[in-house]
């Protein structure tokens, strides 16, 4: 992994803590760009005609990283643009369990379309409240992020396989924003139903792209209304059967962010999603270890067994601004402080924070 930061600048001026912002762009990605931007200059229309004939293999690249069949495969500009399409096809009668303090652009389309709503509270007995929740209403629909965005907390994938064995009719909606890109996944055995994610964060692809995993029995109750010139190819043709992904791709879909995502795809598969898994778990044991002995862990952070690298630690804006003189480069989220650590991040990189902040 140590050579590997040398593709990322910024990391030679700070100390980067904030993927779950944003993660980095690297010199490959970079010089990938420029060339396509130069393409397009010199072939104009003829370079974008022969982008059009690839997109079908950015959605292979896609459904081969995330085991799933291309069938499955629905390329968006982002999460939250998908997230509602789809939306817009579920009846309005659904009962709906969320869980509280979730992702605005995964609560809030649910809120603002009226549907019948339940929530759970974040803490480290998560699952099993999800669990009884799920016992005592007939509800139709489960929709979570995989890791939260503020704390880090992230939800125990085998738990979702129980569920779905345990409540068959239960469509289990996953943002996976915050996940996908830090460990290897399968999609066709998750137990998740429709998965979407943006790809600027943890995979690393830069704005404008991402994409949404649909198994096919969800056409029994989303009824979706989205349609377009692309969605029929070109052809003209809106009567006959349109194929799931097709609904959500009704118009042109950018060639360089597109691009860009299957180019990250190719270069996190050459550094190997083990390799990546081992290291974020290396930096996420080190940071809630340090972070939890200092006393600047939310409990319900301290008690769970398995956490992402994300973490909310306690601090005012006096802290924060320590830090960012300091050169680590964070944000403030909720009432503390989220540091966000990817596989170019270290163990010294997490110690340094741990010392200024002892200081």
């Amino acid at each position: 992994m140590q050579n590997l930061r040398k593709k990322f600048p910024v990391l030679q001026q700070c100390i980067y803590a904030n993927t779950a912002a944003t993660g980095l762009m690297y010199e490959d990605l970079m010089e990938w760009r420029q060339e396509h931007d130069l393409d397009f200059l010199i072939g104009g229309s003829d370079m974008k005609q022969k982008w059009y004939g690839k997109i079908e293999e950015v959605r292979e690249d896609v459904g081969r990283f995330f085991g799933c069949n291309t069938a499955a495969v629905a390329l968006v500009p982002n999460f939250t643009v998908g997230l509602n399409l789809i939306l817009e096809g579920l009846r309005m009668d659904a009962k709906v369990l969320l869980v509280k303090d979730d992702y605005p652009s995964l609560n809030w389309p649910f809120e603002t379309r009226d549907f019948q709503r339940e929530y759970v509270a974040q803490n480290e007995n998560l699952e099993s409240a999800l669990y009884e929740q799920l016992k005592k209403g007939n509800f139709d629909v489960l929709a979570l992020s995989l890791v939260q965005w503020v704390n880090g907390i992230k939800i125990d994938m085998e738990f979702l396989k129980t569920l779905k064995q345990d409540f068959p009719d239960l469509m289990i909606i996953a943002d996976g924003t915050q996940f996908c890109g830090t460990q290897p996944f399968n999609f066709e055995t998750s137990g998740i139903d429709i998965l979407g994610a943006s790809a600027y964060k943890w995979m690393l692809a830069g704005y404008g792209n991402g994409f949404f995993l649909m198994n096919e029995s969800i056409k029994e109750n989303i009824d979706l209304k989205v349609i377009g010139n692309w969605s029929v190819d070109r052809a003209g043709d809106r009567t006959s059967t349109i194929e799931l992904h097709k609904l959500l791709q009704p118009g042109h879909l950018d060639s360089l962010n597109f691009g860009s995502l299957q180019f990250s795809l190719n270069f996190l598969d050459n550094i190997g999603m083990e390799n990546v898994q081992a290291q974020l778990k290396k930096l996420s044991q080190n940071a809630k270890l340090q972070f939890s002995s200092m006393g600047l862990l939310d409990k319900g952070v301290q008690l769970r067994e398995d956490h992402s690298t994300i973490f909310n630690i306690e601090g005012d804006s006096k802290v924060f601004q320590k830090l960012s003189r300091e050169n680590v480069v964070c944000v403030q989220r909720g009432s503390g402080i989220r540091l966000s650590f990817h596989f170019y991040n270290t163990e010294n990189e997490v110690d340094a924070i741990v010392d200024i902040l002892k200081s």
